[in-house]
């Protein structure tokens, strides 16, 4: 018997509270950060709370896997899963006005708080493949191999689309700048 095996059935033989207990621990500590992902990847609070739910969810239901390796990382890439597919069934992207958000949004541990609407606002204009690697790697701080894998795409994709997607924010950051100054 293999000590994945091993470790898997001791896991599974464990009583269905202490299973229960682990990811409730795990899910208190790791829901804000899956809930500011969703909201940056959607734009809209309500599908950014519907999102975090299904991916607890299923992180949940698979939580003998999950556990084994980075159960965060586990669960942004469920999240990441049920963003596109809710894009594919649907195939347009339905984006909240940038202009129509409302304050309450996300949390923002950067030093300049005046800016954070506007960097915001910048990031939902654009393309969901863009604003998918934009969040990850910049926002959530990943390597660009740990998007890759995460959105599972080659490395040089997410090499250009990052660097597409910084040009359109400096550009965009730039015009509202310039417009504030006036």
């Amino acid at each position: 018997m293999s000590d994945e095996s091993l470790e898997l059935d001791l896991f599974t033989s464990r009583p269905k509270g202490e299973r229960d207990a682990e990811f409730a621990e795990f899910m208190a500590e790791s829901m804000g950060a899956l809930h500011r992902t969703a909201l940056l990847l959607c734009g809209d609070v309500d599908r950014a709370d519907e999102l975090t739910q299904h991916a607890l969810e299923r992180t949940y239901r698979a939580w003998p896997r999950a556990r084994q390796g980075d159960p965060l990382s586990y669960a942004r890439r469920v999240l990441v899963n049920l963003r596109i597919d809710g894009w594919r069934r649907t195939r347009r992207e339905v984006l909240t006005d940038p202009h129509a958000l409302p304050e309450r949004e996300a949390a923002w541990n950067g030093p300049d708080h005046a800016h954070r609407d506007e960097v915001l606002r910048a990031l939902l204009m654009l393309p969901l493949k863009q604003r998918r690697v934009v969040v990850l790697r910049y926002l959530l701080d990943l390597s660009e191999a740990q998007v890759a894998a995460e959105l599972d795409i080659p490395l040089g994709t997410v090499k250009s689309t990052a660097s597409r997607a910084l040009l359109t924010l400096r550009s965009t950051l730039d015009a509202v700048t310039s417009r504030s100054a006036t």
